[in-house]
């Protein structure tokens, strides 16, 4: 039998996540703007009690979520001789909002944030879902 010492670790960091987000809630709370919690907060639909089933069907499904630095365009050339200690620049600004997409598409921007030395994002602009549809028909 086997014992999981990674587990109590997970659990800290777990806990560390929970407070900052707690944190940010506070914060927005006091600001006078909504908090998100996406366990609490329940899916709309116009669709009726059939739609709700519908929905919940896909609220399951895993999506590719990642957050854009910068972007940078290069000749083949220059990718062979990158070595350890090489920088690549970017063109985003020190500064900038990142962007988060889901399966390629944006959906928000946001700032960085540090927990327990780890990396996580914070929302500060989502787009809207008109605009999205418009940023679809454009490709």
């Amino acid at each position: 039998m086997s014992t999981d010492t990674n587990a109590p670790n997970q659990d800290a960091i777990a806990d560390e996540w929970a407070q900052a987000l707690e944190e940010q809630a506070a914060t927005v709370a006091d600001e006078g703007a909504p908090a998100f919690d996406a366990e609490a907060t329940p899916v709309k639909t116009a669709m009726g009690a059939g739609g709700a089933q519908d929905i919940q069907m896909v609220l399951d499904i895993p999506v590719q979520l990642s957050v854009e630095l910068g972007r940078t365009r290069v000749p083949i050339k220059y990718i062979l001789q990158l070595a350890q200690g090489s920088i690549v620049e970017l063109d985003a600004l020190a500064g900038e909002p990142m962007d988060v997409l889901v399966n390629g598409y944006l959906i928000a921007q946001g700032e960085v944030v540090v927990v327990n030395d780890k990396f996580g994002i914070r929302l500060t602009d989502i787009v809207t879902p008109s605009e999205r549809m418009k940023r679809l028909s454009r490709t």
